[in-house]
């Protein structure tokens, strides 16, 4: 019997490994940087230092699990064979671009949870926070779509 050759990793768990991975990189990016290193904002702003610490704290430890559970679905779908690293790429820029565009305007505008950065007209932050997240967004749906029309890579 002839040996078969490997099926390609499923599409869902390749889109869903590269969209948490996305996500809670730039989730994690956000924590450590504006939160932790800079202390521009906390997650949630609207209470005392400790509610805004522990919001630190979960929002962290949400992004830092999905990132492994990303990395998680990343190994089982190498292990399970050839994979096209282009959906998987896209899936990482939309994930990263889609927190980063909820969190300027779904956290930062519409749910006021915190503003990018106090006592200076936020408009120049905003901006600068959107337009890089939109532009993620954007790079990996643009992949995706190009992954839709590439063959699935054979060993």
């Amino acid at each position: 019997m002839a040996d078969a050759l490997p099926r390609p990793a499923p599409r869902r768990r390749l889109l869903v490994s590269g969209l948490l991975l996305g996500a809670g990189t730039a989730g994690a990016v956000d924590e450590i940087v504006f939160h932790q290193l800079l202390h521009w904002h906390h997650f949630y702003d609207r209470a005392s230092g400790d509610a805004g610490l522990v919001s630190d704290g979960l929002l962290h430890a949400a992004t830092f699990s999905a990132a492994v559970a990303g990395l998680a679905l990343l190994a089982d779908a190498r292990r399970r064979g050839p994979f096209p690293a282009v959906l998987w790429w896209g899936a990482v820029l939309t994930g990263a671009g889609a927190f980063q565009l909820w969190d300027g305007l779904g956290n930062h505008k519409l749910l006021r949870l915190h503003q990018v950065r106090y006592g200076v007209d936020p408009t120049g932050y905003d901006v600068a926070w959107v337009l890089p997240g939109a532009a993620l967004l954007l790079a990996g749906v643009a992949l995706l779509v190009r992954s839709r029309s590439r063959p699935v890579p054979r060993p």
